[in-house]
Formats: structure tokens, sequence, C-alpha cells
């Protein structure tokens, strides 16, 4: 055991905690922590001489809770940091304690992509008219082209004929198939 992670067994719950504890606690990089401190105004560590950093409890919980919204969750910076305005800090510290969670129970990434590899898509037949995969590539072959050194923007527009339209119809149902399924499997 490293001397500051034996230094933050010993430490009561209520003792400050130096950056390097905190990393060590949340397994994040100290330079990661300084990025959410500019982030996030409500992450404000006491500063002392020379700069060094002191978390108070909740402010190891409100971090806690930052990295399960940006490392559980997936979300991005700006959506932790609409879920800080709209709830609050204290509701994020919840998360960080494991007393809350934002989509109602919480699970890992890869207990979810476990569940994912676990799901049959085979249940329902695909529907008949779903095209061989040869033909699936002749449409997209046969898709209008741009002319040689022009833009995208100058390129015709065309409609695709109705046999091309009836196969990209099908594909579009197949697809959203798919995401019913996914999202039936997620909130599994």
């Amino acid at each position: 055991m490293s001397s500051a992670a034996a230094e933050t067994s010993e430490k009561s719950a209520e003792a400050f905690r130096t950056i390097s504890e905190v990393s060590q606690e949340l397994d994040v990089p100290q330079h990661v922590l300084r990025f959410w401190e500019s982030r996030f105004t409500q992450v404000r560590p006491i500063k002392r001489a020379g700069g060094r950093r002191y978390y108070r409890p909740e402010d190891v919980d409100l971090l806690r809770g930052i990295r399960a919204l940006l490392y559980t969750d997936g979300m991005t910076i700006r959506g932790a940091q609409k879920v800080l305005r709209d709830k609050g800090p204290r509701y994020v510290s919840e998360i960080g304690r494991g007393e809350a969670s934002l989509h109602g129970k919480r699970q890992p990434k890869e207990k979810f992509h476990r569940q994912l590899r676990a799901v049959d898509f085979s249940e329902e037949p695909l529907p008949e008219k779903t095209p061989e995969p040869e033909k699936k590539l002749q449409i997209v072959s046969d898709a209008p082209r741009a002319p040689t050194g022009s833009t995208l923007d100058e390129a015709p527009t065309q409609s695709p004929s109705g046999e091309a339209r009836a196969r990209l119809e099908t594909l579009l149902t197949d697809l959203l198939q798919l995401k019913t399924r996914l999202s039936e499997a997620c909130a599994a």
C-alpha cells in the first residue's frame, strides 16, 4: 500500500484530503481534477499557501458524482454542468455517495455490455422484403454522385426510384425495429 493510500485510510471521514489522495480515491489523474475545477464552479477546494489544494468531504462527494456522470453515465462536460445547474450540487453529491442516480437504477458500463451481448435479436424474423447483401451494395453504387470537381451543394438532387425507395423504407423499418430492441435492452 502506498503512503498516500495508507494516510487516507488512517484519516477520519471528516478530514480534508489532498489532491493526490482524492486522485487515488477516485482513480482520476490530478490534472483531470484541476480541469474539473475550472469547468465546474461548484468544486471549490481550499487553497493554502503555494496553491496546495485541500478537499472537504463534500467536495470529494461532488467530484465522485461528477465522475459518475462523466464516466459511468457517459455524459459530456456540458451535460454534467446542466445536471448540476438543474438539480444542484447536493443531488450530484448524492449520486457520488450512491444514494441517487440520474436514470433510476445505476449500473456500470461493463454490466450493460454483458446484458447487451445476452440479448437475442433473432426473436422476430426479419421482414421478407429485406434485400440481399449484394442488392444493398448495388443501392449504394447507384446513388447519385457529385460531378468531378464540384461540391455536394452543386450536385443535382434526385429522388430515389420507386424500387430504391421501397428498399430504403424497408431498411429504415429494420433500423427502427433494432433501435426499439436496443432501447428495451438498455431499460432492462
